[in-house]
């Protein structure tokens, strides 16, 4: 082997080079490690004219951690799971850990292969849109790999989880809607056995019961746009056509406001107020000023890599973050009139 053959550049052969020990070489490159400043200099030139680079695979099998987080991706057609996506990535990266992406099996939630995911070495695994089996619990329990839900909860207790504060976000739209005097509201569902939608869904209901206002209508709509289009349509055909639909999320609402304007003729914020849940970039755009109850995208990725750094010293532990977040109002609703 020769050291011009830079496949098989070593840290012994840096450590020959600058003049130190190989254990200087792997402190050198050791993010928060004590080497003087001096033999770290030296260190990195011998590196820059060898062409070393650390082996991270090599350095995971000594010290026990990859610095790799899985994160298994559901639905990818929601703006919220894409814009969470960047910042996590962004968020890791900053923290010194790289994320590795591992698609669900099939639709609506389900979950990534447990083979595929128990294949690699992972410090933890973040599930974004995608349900939790006791199935894979299970699997990642025995590989300690400790599991974040992101905006998602479980009874099982061998996971964490991020969410936003679907109990307030709900009954604060609820509260916003009668105070814009609505009295013909309906709700479009997100996806059944979704804990978000479940607890968007309860929330609201008995906010409008403890006022005394007349039980929503419901539609699913599933958290598509397809679904949410024609659920929407079956609304507004109706005869008694609400003044007012809550969406359990941002994209439902677009796709609600596209038929309520375009197919009916409504005037959205007069005629029909149309809300939605998460506020992402595409609810402030001129085109449909939706009004949003906010989940704070930011805050709940720093939340979860925050608990990936605690769980990875303590695997066993566990913690459910609530993220509070608020109403955005724009001009999709009807302004609250003054009493």
């Amino acid at each position: 082997m020769s050291i011009n053959d830079r496949s098989f550049i070593t840290a012994h052969d840096v450590a020959r080079a600058a003049g130190v020990s190989q254990s200087a070489v792997s402190r050198a490159f050791t993010p928060g490690a004590s080497v003087a400043p001096d033999t770290r200099l030296r260190i990195m030139e011998a590196a820059e004219r060898l062409g070393y680079r650390p082996n991270l695979l090599a350095r995971s099998l000594i010290n026990g951690r990859s610095n790799i987080v899985g994160v298994g991706v559901g639905d990818l057609a929601n703006p919220f799971f894409v814009e969470t996506l960047q910042l996590l990535s962004r968020t890791l990266d900053q923290a010194g850990l790289r994320l590795l992406l591992f698609p669900a099996e099939g639709s609506g939630g389900g979950e990534p292969s447990i083979h595929e995911i128990l294949h690699y070495r992972l410090d933890a695994l973040v599930l974004l849109s995608v349900g939790l089996s006791s199935n894979l619990a299970e699997e990642c329990r025995k590989a300690q790999v400790p599991v974040i839900l992101y905006n998602r909860t479980t009874r099982d207790h061998a996971a964490s989880s991020v969410i936003g504060d679907n109990l307030v976000g709900a009954r604060t739209i609820a509260a916003h809607l009668l105070a814009g005097d609505h009295r013909r509201i309906a709700f479009l569902a997100g996806a059944a056995g979704s804990s978000t939608n479940a607890q968007r869904e309860a929330a609201f209901f008995d906010y409008l019961a403890e006022q005394g206002a007349p039980a929503p209508i419901r539609a699913a709509g599933d958290y598509r746009i397809e679904m949410a289009t024609a659920a929407t349509r079956r609304l507004l055909a109706g005869k008694d056509r609400p003044d007012a639909i809550f969406c359990a999320n941002d994209s439902m609402a677009i796709a609600a406001i596209n038929v309520a304007r375009h197919e009916y003729g409504l005037d959205v914020g007069r005629e029909i107020s149309i809300v939605g849940y998460d506020d992402v970039p595409m609810a402030a755009w001129p085109a449909f000023s939706l009004t949003s109850y906010a989940q704070p995208a930011q805050s709940m990725v720093d939340q979860t890599v925050r608990l990936i750094q605690k769980l990875r010293d303590d695997p066993g532990q566990h913690a459910h973050v609530v993220v509070e977040g608020g109403l955005v109002v724009r001009g999709s609703s009807r302004a609250v009139r003054p009493r």
